[in-house]
């Protein structure tokens, strides 16, 4: 069964087909990085209107890249929340066109159900049950994946997602845009036991949250401003930016020396710190011995290498999508909607876009 998938939630232009829901035959993505980088971020009204110019080339370049004409596939999958509504509806709509004049059965997706699945593009023997980490610019949450279509929220940020602490952090220090992928490459060149930021903890949950630990690094960062008169978002990667005592929070410390590379490394270090601990947690106390990890922030080399270490300090094995698999990208809705079509969850052409809807309902 041959699905073409279309995704158009955030900045990606995306369309893909995928064989059985885990042979990619092809993956055709326009990225509107360039774009957005000008503003610092994305600006939604301009993600659309390039969702629009691009959306025909970009399916075209699927089937040109898979060698199949338009009725070699067995049905349209497309994402229709969560996302910024006017991307969203730009795929939607053409989805609902697309199966239409074909004659195809339609399927609609959950984004974050989709960035879950594409651990199935990179791991064909993963099967559920299994407890999936995804983290990504809006989502951190720790879910049980107990069939391919059932799902259950065990943990969730209560404030910031880790993806966008991430890129406001990013920003203060002067990284460019997307900030995730700069703040991995500079953590590399850092030391992340120069600095201890706070991680929280809740007394009756596993629930993350990220606000405090951001807001502590950006008033960090504010005050060697004012205390220096420098502005660290000009300095260099390696540039000293501390060399004295300063007050915090009114007690006289002894402040470190540190680098713009010793922040994002022990930003990073925090971060993933409290990611890993919670989701091993979380794993042993329900008796998963699979965790994946799923979302943009999946990519991060730290949080990789640390959550496959502790993982296997417990005899737990972890498994996470190629780079190109855990951006946005439509291989990962043709993979779930494999599932749903097979399961017989097919969906009309009121098909509308939901900006935001649980992964539960």
């Amino acid at each position: 069964m041959r699905l073409l998938g279309i995704e158009t939630s955030c900045d990606e232009t995306s369309a893909a087909i995928v064989e059985d829901g885990r042979k990619v035959l092809s993956n055709a993505i326009y990225t509107q990085i360039d774009t957005h980088k000008l503003y610092g971020g994305v600006v939604p009204e301009i993600a659309s209107r390039k969702h629009i110019e691009k959306i025909s080339a970009v399916v075209d370049q699927a089937f040109a890249d898979a060698g199949l004409a338009f009725h070699d596939i067995d049905g349209v999958a497309v994402t229709y929340g969560p996302g910024l509504v006017g991307a969203l509806l730009c795929g939607v709509s053409y989805a609902k066109s697309f199966a239409y004049a074909l004659k195809k059965p339609l399927v609609k997706v959950h984004h974050i159900k989709g960035h879950i699945a594409a651990n199935y593009l990179s791991h064909p023997e993963l099967e559920p049950p299994f407890l999936c980490l995804v983290v990504s610019g809006g989502h951190s949450h720790i879910i049980e994946v107990s069939d391919y279509n059932a799902y259950h929220i065990v943990a969730q940020t209560r404030d910031d997602a880790a993806g966008e602490a991430f890129d406001k952090v990013a920003r203060v220090i002067g990284l460019p845009y997307p900030g995730g992928s700069q703040m991995d490459r500079l953590a590399k060149r850092g030391d992340g036991t120069k600095l201890d930021f706070p991680r929280v903890h809740f007394p009756d949950s596993l629930d993350f949250s990220f606000s405090g630990l951001k807001t502590a690094v950006i008033n960090y960062i504010h005050r060697i401003e004012q205390r220096y008169d420098v502005k660290v978002s000009l300095l260099g990667d390696t540039d000293v930016i501390t060399r004295e005592m300063f007050e915090g929070n009114g007690v006289k410390q002894h402040a470190p020396l540190v680098t713009k590379a010793d922040l994002a490394a022990s930003f990073t270090r925090a971060v993933v710190d409290i990611l890993v601990e919670n989701t091993i947690k979380t794993a042993l106390e329900k008796n998963y011995r699979t965790i994946a990890l799923a979302g943009g922030v999946a990519c991060n080399s730290f949080l990789r290498d640390a959550m496959k270490q502790v993982g296997e300090q417990h005899g737990i094995s972890v498994c996470y999508p190629e780079p190109v698999f855990c951006t946005d990208n439509a291989a990962m809705i043709a993979s779930m909607g494999y599932y749903l079509l097979k399961s017989g969850e097919t969906c009309g052409l009121d098909l509308n876009a939901v900006p935001y809807i649980s992964i539960e309902k």
